[in-house]
C-alpha cells in the first residue's frame, strides 16, 4: 500500500468520522472511496464496518459516561436489527458488484434528499418523548428492516434510524443518537462477522481507515453542531452527488 493511497484513506476517514458523530451520512464517503481504490463492493463493505464497529463502541461509551444510555431501549430495538443486518449482508456479498454500486447510488441520493431537506427537525423541535408500549412493537418490526439495510449497504443509515425513532418515538435527538450508535454497533458485529466468514474484509485498509475514522470522531464531538450543520451539508450535497454520479455512469 502507497503513502498516498494511506493519506487518502486517512483523510476520507477522518471526514467520515466526523460526519458520523455530528450528524450521519460518514460511509457516504468511505465506501465509494474504498470502490474507487479498487476493491470489490462486498470487500468494501465489510472493510468499511471495522471502522464504523470502533467509531460506534467509542460513541457508546461517551453517551454512558455522560448519561444518556438506555439499555434495555437499545436492546429492544437493537436485537431485531441484528437479525435484520444478518439477512441484509447475506445479500450484499451474493450481489454482483454493477447491481450493488447502481444501488448504493440511489440510495446516496435518496439520503441526499433527506440531508436537503431534513424532514427530521421538524418534529424534533417538541422535546416531549411519546414513546409508549404502543409503539414498540412497530418500533422492533421497523428496525428489523433497518438491520436489512444496514447490513446491506449501511452508508446512511444514520439518517434513516434518526428518521425513524423521530417518527415513532417522538424522543429529543440527544436521546435518540445514543440509541442510533448503540443500535448501529450493536448489529455491525453479526454484520461484520459474516463479511469476515466469506472473506470480505480488507483488514490493512479496514484498520487504517479505523484510525481515520477514529480522529475523525474526536473532532467532531468537539465541534460546534450548531455553527457547522450548515457548512457540513453543503459539503455532503456536492461530495455525495458527485460520487453517485461516478458510480452510476462510471465516468
Amino acid at each position: 500500500m502507497t503513502i498516498g493511497k494511506v493519506l487518502l484513506i486517512l483523510i476520507t476517514g477522518t471526514a467520515a468520522g466526523f460526519l458520523n458523530v455530528v450528524g450521519g451520512g460518514g460511509s457516504l464517503l468511505s465506501m465509494p472511496m474504498l470502490i474507487f481504490l479498487g476493491l470489490p463492493s462486498a470487500v468494501a463493505n465489510g472493510t468499511n464496518r471495522i471502522a464504523l464497529m470502533l467509531q460506534n463502541i467509542v460513541a457508546v461509551a461517551n453517551f454512558r459516561r455522560k448519561g444518556f444510555f438506555d439499555l434495555n431501549l437499545s436492546l429492544m430495538l437493537g436485537i431485531p436489527a441484528l437479525i435484520g443486518s444478518i439477512v441484509g449482508s447475506k445479500i450484499a456479498i451474493s450481489l454482483p458488484d454493477n447491481i450493488f454500486n447502481k444501488i448504493l447510488a440511489l440510495v446516496m441520493f435518496i439520503v441526499l434528499f433527506l440531508i436537503i431537506k431534513q424532514p427530521h427537525k421538524k418534529i424534533l423541535s417538541e422535546d416531549e418523548e411519546k414513546f409508549n408500549p404502543h409503539r414498540k412493537i412497530p418500533a422492533m418490526i421497523a428496525f428489523f428492516f433497518i438491520g436489512v439495510y444496514g447490513g446491506f449497504i449501511q452508508a446512511g443509515v444514520g439518517f434513516i434510524i434518526i428518521a425513524a425513532l423521530t417518527i415513532i418515538t417522538g424522543m429529543s435527538l440527544v436521546r435518540i443518537n445514543s440509541l442510533k450508535v448503540f443500535i448501529v454497533g450493536f448489529y455491525m458485529l453479526s454484520s461484520l462477522l459474516v463479511f469476515i466468514i466469506s472473506g470480505s474484509v480488507n483488514w490493512v485498509l479496514g484498520l487504517t481507515l479505523a484510525i481515520g475514522n477514529s480522529l475523525g470522531a474526536w473532532l467532531g464531538s468537539n465541534f460546534a453542531v450548531s455553527k457547522g450543520d450548515k457548512w457540513i451539508r453543503y459539503i455532503l450535497i456536492v461530495t455525495v452527488t458527485a460520487m453517485a454520479l461516478k458510480l452510476l455512469f462510471n465516468f
